[in-house]
C-alpha cells in the first residue's frame, strides 16, 4: 500500500518564502534551513519550519493546517556601527513584511493549496517577529525572527 503524498506543500511553501527573502535584495545569504553554523558578516536570512496546527475552517471531511514558518534575519551583534544593527535587521524584516503583504496567497503554479498567509491572525498568531539573540561558533548574533503563519486548505481527508 502506497502512502498519500503530503498535503502540505512544505517543500514549494518554504522554497516561495526563500524566494521572498531572495528578491528583496538585502541579505547577504539566503537559506532554506536552519543554520547550523556562524553565517558570517553582513544580514542573512534563513527559512525553518516552527509549527504544525490542525484548524477548524474546513468542512466535516477535511482538515485544514496552519503551519508555522520561521524567516530568521541575523547580523554579528559586534558589527560597526553597532547602533545601526537594530535599525538593520528591523529594515529587513520590514521588507520581508511587505514582501509577503504584496503575495499574501504564494500564488504561483506550484503552490496552488495555499489560502493565505495569516497577516492578522484569524487562527493563531499573525505575521509578527521578535528580536533576541543567538550564539553560534560562539560568536553572538543579534536576530529577529519573522513568524510567517501560512494556511493550508483541506491538507488532509477525514474518513470515518
Amino acid at each position: 500500500m502506497t502512502s498519500p503524498s503530503p498535503g502540505l506543500n512544505a517543500a514549494s511553501i518554504q522554497d516561495k518564502l526563500g524566494s521572498h527573502c531572495q528578491r528583496t535584495g538585502v541579505f547577504d545569504t539566503v537559506n532554506r534551513y536552519e543554520v547550523k553554523n556562524a553565517p558570517g558578516r553582513g544580514v542573512h536570512a534563513e527559512v525553518f519550519l516552527d509549527t504544525i496546527d490542525p484548524i477548524q475552517t474546513s468542512g466535516l471531511n477535511a482538515s485544514s493546517v496552519r503551519i508555522g514558518w520561521k524567516i530568521r534575519i541575523s547580523t554579528d551583534m559586534l558589527a560597526e556601527p553597532q547602533d545601526d544593527i537594530d535599525p538593520r535587521i528591523a529594515d529587513a524584516a520590514d521588507i520581508v513584511f511587505s514582501s509577503l503583504h504584496q503575495d499574501f496567497q504564494l500564488n504561483d503554479d506550484t503552490v496552488d493549496d495555499v489560502r493565505f498567509i495569516d497577516l492578522l491572525g484569524a487562527h493563531g498568531a499573525a505575521l509578527g517577529a521578535k528580536a533576541g539573540y543567538i550564539n553560534r561558533d560562539n560568536k553572538q548574533y543579534r536576530v529577529i525572527d519573522v513568524t510567517v503563519p501560512v494556511i493550508i486548505n483541506d491538507a488532509w481527508s477525514q474518513n470515518p
